[in-house]
């Protein structure tokens, strides 16, 4: 497991659409348990796709909203009441976070393309 302060050396986001919990779990350095959990007390999350059998799905905006979750409650201490006012007050703000993250990542992936490419 990553340890709180190591939020940056998560891993890269795999270009999907869908991913499942186990692997959401992995690319955001937190357990499956705690994932559920989160979804019960953010209702940004509580949107997250379900399909066949109860089988939670989740899509990179998902992901990259419980990358932030995770840095608040972690890395800067929030509350979980504290986070979620946080992200409820800064819906713009999170949207810019969100494109910032987004083209960090595709930076990312085609830098790894170019790199197969060579």
């Amino acid at each position: 497991m990553l340890e709180p302060s190591n939020n940056n050396e998560l891993p890269p986001i795999p270009a999907k659409k869908y991913f499942a919990i186990g692997e959401v779990s992995d690319l955001c350095g937190v357990k499956p348990h705690v994932l559920r959990y989160w979804e019960q007390e953010f209702s940004q999350l509580s949107e997250a796709i379900q399909r066949r059998g109860n089988r939670r799905y989740y899509q990179r905006q998902d992901v990259l909203l419980i990358r932030q979750i995770r840095a608040l409650l972690y890395e800067k201490g929030y509350t979980i009441g504290g986070a979620r006012a946080h992200l409820d007050s800064n819906v713009s703000k999170n949207d810019v976070t969100k494109s910032k993250q987004l083209i960090r990542q595709m930076i990312i992936e085609l830098e790894g393309v170019l790199n197969l490419l060579k």
